[in-house]
């Protein structure tokens, strides 16, 4: 007889982009970057992370083609200024006294 064997979990990327499918998961995660001070922040993580939120729309089938072109546009930004902009924009409204708090839109 033939032994088989089958896994009893899965990989950690699948595991991230099944619970990214959940949004209130998605904002949680996301959130978790734009709140990384600035030894915690390297170029690729925020790629990664919403690359990671990418993935788990396209395989939840919940995309839609506007969302699909406005990561594509900020993907394009991203990969030649390593997110300086956006973690910028973070600490002059930490130095505010603010802070970027992510909520799922009503639907």
């Amino acid at each position: 007889m033939k032994e088989v064997i089958i896994p009893t979990s899965k990989s950690y990327k699948e595991y991230l982009i099944s619970s990214l499918q959940d949004v209130e998961e998605a904002a949680a995660y996301l959130e978790t970057f734009l709140q990384l001070d600035e030894e915690g922040r390297e170029p690729e993580v925020l790629r990664s992370a919403l690359k990671n939120i990418i993935d788990a729309r396209l395989a939840g089938n919940n995309l839609s083609q506007a969302a699909k072109q406005k990561y594509q546009q900020l993907e394009q930004i991203l990969s030649t200024s390593s997110g300086d902009e956006i973690y910028s924009l973070i600490e002059f409204l930490d130095a505010l006294g603010y802070r970027i708090k992510l909520e799922v839109k009503d639907s």
